[in-house]
């Protein structure tokens, strides 16, 4: 079969496609039928007016081929239309950032000729996917073919099919040239600079391209603490007391480090047009359910479940479950002291190489078994969050986050807490630490870059594979790319790479006092981890939709809770040193209260600082103060005139005020 791309509906004999759309294979026809009608339709009669078209695999002799794939695209025009609706920003022509308007396009900076190199690829398809997901249901009853999938007006469409299993999935399509190109200068020549942010940001939106934002900025900010830690860490070794200067240093970096990032962060977003817009009103989750009610907000009909009923399936058990998990991670904790016991025991009857090797063994075991306890229990957590039924992804988001965050601290930090003020063993910590860091960065590289890297080459050469078989000599570049992108794994977002780097923050800021080189081992990571995670991107994920972003959101306050503990964790080793005992042998009441008199001076210091940096640099406040001040000048100025053609209405004798006058002065 032959691959036809023309659109019967438009004027355009051809389109670029940006968008798979996939159905189950055993929908039925009428529903495709409407579906597809639905999309093309004109905007005015409740249609999304994209272009789709679908696209015909050859049958294989070993498996039926889905008939039901479907590229989807859109013309120049309704691509700035859309740009305008969904509220994007672009730099205008005197250097600020405005929303854009297909009205005033012209006036805006990248605006040349017909336009079209105005949106990015990431854009283009963003507009898409807000096209698709409001496409909302008009008067049918139910979905075409299916009795029982009921629908209401002003549902949406594509979600009610995607929670009901019709639609399988819709993903954006790569760019194969800006795809080579993005590789080539992001990590196919090893080199020593900054990522290519504005094109990681082009072609993967900006929450993708704040992650790696915020990933550089923690690994250019952890080199300081690493060429302190590397003499501290060949000079000091056998001295496990003198590690309070380096917790003075902790303490002062973790306080800056996270108030700097701010600055960087909003500088990144106002140069991408995200920090003044506006948030986009929240759609219910494709998951979320319940009886049929009546929004206030929108005016229209969707379902409503009661915050009494979801309160009660939290704290009677989430709650519950994640105590209990808390419980079994202190009891495998507590094995794991009576293995390294029991090691120690043994070297110390025998000290040999065998039994000093035998020596980091129980803190390997028990490396692994953190990680696999994490892994199980993230998949326990989302169950019970998507049960808890929260109606927005926010919501869900946020619940989600706690729960992993409350569990991953406890079962990385509390042997090192343990063993650090209950314990009070420097040497056992030192080591501890040093075996966990180094086990699990192991472990995350291996399950993050190599499996994923393996599994994905074994899948590319069985759909090569197939394809030369079925076509022969025949090219079909984009039929093998759809072939090869609909089977790859899906992107599930930055939830896990921000993780991984909270668990690395807190190694480094709590306890890397007693081993110096736990900064230098978190840079090496994560130098790797910018060209594991550049590889995965480009080659191993499906391209995922862009998600426009202001920061890192609810990471940027993990990371501070995490250095206020920090700052209490390195106050409190610093009155366990022997220095500061030395001062006070005869008095820990007096010590403590040093300690904690320090500790409470520091994290006033610490909130003062936060106080008097500005999260915004000035330049930018300027800016956005007068972006507001220009649209409250604009906003009078169309009051003002349709004030004056209402007195030039009543002055003719016209008692009525058309309301296409009305909307045209509004605009």
């Amino acid at each position: 079969m032959q691959l036809g791309l023309s659109v019967s509906d438009s004027d355009v004999s051809s389109f670029t496609p940006l968008v798979v759309l996939e159905l189950a294979d055993d929908t039925k026809a009428e529903a495709i039928t409407w579906l597809l009608n639905r999309i093309r339709d004109k905007q005015q009669n409740g249609g999304a007016e994209l272009l789709v078209n679908q696209l015909l695999f050859p049958a294989q002799d070993d498996q039926k081929p889905n008939p039901n794939v479907f590229l989807v695209g859109s013309t120049l025009q309704r691509l700035l239309n859309g740009a305008e609706d969904v509220g994007l920003f672009k730099e205008f022509q005197d250097g600020t950032m405005r929303g854009f308007t297909y009205a005033n396009r012209e006036s805006f900076k990248d605006f040349n000729g017909d336009g079209e190199g105005v949106l990015s690829d990431a854009e283009c398809q963003y507009i898409i996917k807000h096209e698709l997901d409001t496409l909302r249901a008009k008067n049918e009853e139910h979905v075409p073919g299916y009795p029982k999938l009921k629908l209401y007006p002003g549902k949406s469409v594509v979600r009610r099919l995607q929670s009901k299993g019709v639609l399988i999935q819709y993903f954006p399509l790569h760019n194969k040239e800006d795809l080579k190109r993005l590789s080539f200068s992001w990590y196919k020549k090893f080199k020593l600079s900054f990522q290519p942010l504005d094109d990681i940001r082009h072609y993967f939106g900006e929450g993708l391209a704040l992650y790696f934002g915020f990933l550089e900025y923690f690994t250019f900010a952890l080199v300081p603490m690493a060429l302190i830690g590397i003499p501290y860490y060949l000079f000091d070794w056998e001295d496990y007391d003198k590690y309070v200067l380096f917790a003075v240093f902790n303490l002062v970096w973790s306080t800056v480090f996270l108030e700097v990032w701010k600055r960087c962060s909003a500088t990144l977003a106002y140069g991408w047009g995200t920090l003044s817009r506006k948030k986009a009103f929240e759609e219910p989750r494709a998951g979320f359910h319940g009886a049929l009610g009546f929004n206030p907000v929108t005016g229209r009909e969707e379902p409503v479940y009661p915050s009494s009923k979801r309160q009660l399936r939290i704290y009677l058990v989430s709650v519950p479950f994640v105590l209990l998990c808390l419980y079994l991670s202190f009891y495998v904790m507590m094995v794991y002291f009576d293995m390294e016991f029991w090691a120690i025991n043994i070297y110390n009857e025998n000290p040999d190489i065998a039994t000093s090797i035998l020596l980091f063994v129980p803190s390997i075991i028990y490396a692994v078994v953190i990680e696999i306890m994490n892994l199980l229990y993230r998949f326990a957590a989302e169950f019970l969050t998507d049960w808890e039924n929260h109606r927005l992804e926010s919501s869900f988001q946020n619940h989600l986050v706690l729960k992993v965050l409350v569990f991953n601290f406890v079962n990385c930090f509390a042997s090192l807490f343990y063993i650090a003020f209950v314990m009070q063993d420097m040497v056992l910590l030192r080591q501890s630490l040093a075996t966990l860091l180094i086990t699990s960065q192991i472990l995350n590289q291996v399950m993050e870059a190599f499996l994923p890297y393996w599994l994905q080459r074994r899948r590319n050469k069985k759909v090569h594979k197939r394809m030369r078989r079925l076509m022969g000599d025949k090219e079909l570049p984009l039929l093998g790319q759809v072939q090869l992108e609909t089977e790859m794994n899906t992107y599930l977002g930055t939830f896990d790479d921000y993780l991984e780097q909270f668990l690395l923050f807190g190694y480094v800021s709590l306890f890397s006092c007693v081993y110096p080189l736990a900064a230098v081992l978190v840079v090496l990571n994560n130098i790797t981890e910018v060209y594991s995670d550049a590889f995965k991107m480009c080659h191993v994920f499906k391209r995922p939709f862009s998600e426009p972003a202001t920061n890192i959101g609810v990471w940027q306050l993990a990371f501070e809770t995490m250095s206020i503990i920090a700052v209490v964790t390195n106050c409190a080793l610093i009155g366990l040193s022997p220095q500061m005992k030395a001062y006070f042998p005869e008095s820990d009441t007096q010590l403590i209260l040093i300690v904690v008199t320090i500790e409470h001076v520091l994290l006033a210091f610490k909130f003062i600082l936060a106080f008097v940096i500005p999260d915004v640099p000035k330049h930018i406040q300027v800016n956005l103060a007068k972006l507001e001040f220009d649209s409250l000048e604009a906003l009078k100025k169309r009051k003002h005139m349709l004030q004056s053609a209402q007195a030039d209405l009543i002055m003719r004798g016209k008692n009525c005020f058309p309301q296409r006058i009305q909307r045209i002065c509004l605009e």
